[in-house]
């Protein structure tokens, strides 16, 4: 099995994180539900909806809690292999939690806590009990945990470049940067293509045979351009994949690195000086708190050593408390009997119930041998008859037998 152990294990019960134990083991304890199968087992026998994942770690109602884990525990010991009767509401709640106890110290889980901490049916020790059971539940049903697999990262294989490969990029990276400015230079006009477009030499364009006079007036002109000037600006559009650009921003980020690393170098060191003069005196504090306190964390481990031992010794004498526990109910129960049974004793000697009854017992049997005498003798009479009826019947039967030995002489 991957996870023997629970998943979270807190030793100082007074550290920041403590109180929030029972919310991460009640999570875990979920998740073993969910493998066991409860919501189609557990939950559609009860009839009721699943639990969520903070139901046995916040007291909210101790009856139906307590109910509800009394059922689990009942439910998870049953799939651990072991017998147990599903809990009833009018069952004592003492006798189910030792019951519980008793199976739980049978599967090997040490409990080193009261039996009364878990009438509530929620908290720390009720969640502890149904996540050993639900880890027995699971061994029983042999479940493993698998370990997570996590895949090796592969390293990104770069493409092999062979030096004719490589002349090739090269090559195709020249021309691209060609063919970008060749088209910058088509936006240009050159001399040359004014001498084609007119088809004259540049003697020819420099010696005009007459110069042309302008017939515009100046205060015209002037006004003309200061209308149309906001839309002669040429906004030029840096193109982001140009290096041009790149190279630019690249040394402006460097001045402003030189720049802002003259003032704060000076901070840094500084800062770097303090930071290694508190850590050495935070090393110097530690030593001496570690030989000041070195006498203390010696008492505190044989303490620690002593409070195992006292441990030990209450869960074996708590053992005997239980059984003894146990035994005690089941008198107290007989002594109630009893107790009742004397009450009613006493309490019929005081009255004249007794009296009135063997009263009524004694006419009841007048009664009824006044009624066996009427019926005895009415069998005698009955007996006489049939005794006269045989006589009378021998004596003709005789009769009729000498009167057929006449006849026969």
């Amino acid at each position: 099995m991957f996870r023997d152990g629970p998943k979270i294990v807190i030793e100082d019960n007074e550290a920041p994180s403590a109180p929030f134990v029972p919310y991460i083991w009640m999570e875990d304890l979920l998740e073993k539900l969910k493998i066991l199968n409860y919501e189609n087992e557990f939950v559609q026998e009860l009839k009721m909806k699943p639990i969520n994942r903070h139901y046995f770690a916040i007291p909210t109602n101790p009856g139906e809690q307590f109910y509800l884990f009394s059922s689990m525990a009942a439910w998870l010991i049953r799939k651990a292999g072991k017998t147990f009767d599903p809990p009833q509401e009018s069952d004592d709640p003492n006798v189910t939690i030792s019951l519980i106890i008793d199976r739980l110290k049978e599967f090997g889980v040490p409990v080193e806590f009261s039996p009364n901490k878990l009438k509530q049916g929620a908290g720390e020790r009720a969640v502890f009990v149904l996540d050993n059971l639900a880890d027995q539940a699971l061994k029983a049903s042999k479940f493993k945990w698998k370990k997570v697999e996590i895949p090796p990262d592969e390293p990104e294989q770069e493409p092999e470049i062979d030096d004719d490969d490589a002349e090739l990029i090269l090559e195709k990276v020249e021309e691209e940067m060609m063919a970008d400015c060749d088209e910058e230079d088509d936006d240009i006009l050159h001399i040359d293509d004014i001498t084609k477009l007119y088809g004259k030499t540049m003697e020819d364009v420099q010696k005009p045979d007459n110069f042309l006079e302008s017939q515009t007036d100046a205060e015209e002109w002037k006004l003309e351009l200061e209308r149309v000037l906001p839309q002669l600006k040429v906004t030029i559009k840096t193109d982001p994949r140009d290096w041009r650009a790149h190279l630019e921003q690249m040394k402006q980020f460097k001045a402003n690195i030189a720049t802002g690393l003259n003032g704060t170098k000076n901070q840094l060191e500084k800062l770097h000086t303090d930071i290694e003069n508190t850590l050495e005196k935070v090393k110097m504090r530690e030593m001496y708190l570690n030989n000041q306190l070195e006498p203390a964390l010696n008492e505190f481990r044989n303490i620690q050593e002593e409070l195992s031992k006292i441990k030990e010794h209450y869960r074996d004498v708590s053992g005997g408390v239980t059984e003894r526990t146990r035994t005690l109910n089941k008198l107290s129960e007989e002594l109630e009997q009893v107790k009742k049974e004397m009450d009613e004793r006493g309490s019929s000697m005081t009255d004249g119930t007794p009296l009135v009854n063997i009263k009524k017992t004694i006419n009841k049997l007048k009664t009824e041998i006044s009624e066996m005498n009427v019926r005895i003798g009415v069998l005698e009479y009955s007996l006489m008859c049939t005794r006269l009826r045989d006589s009378n019947q021998m004596q003709e039967d005789m009769m009729n037998s000498s009167t057929n030995l006449l006849v026969l002489q």
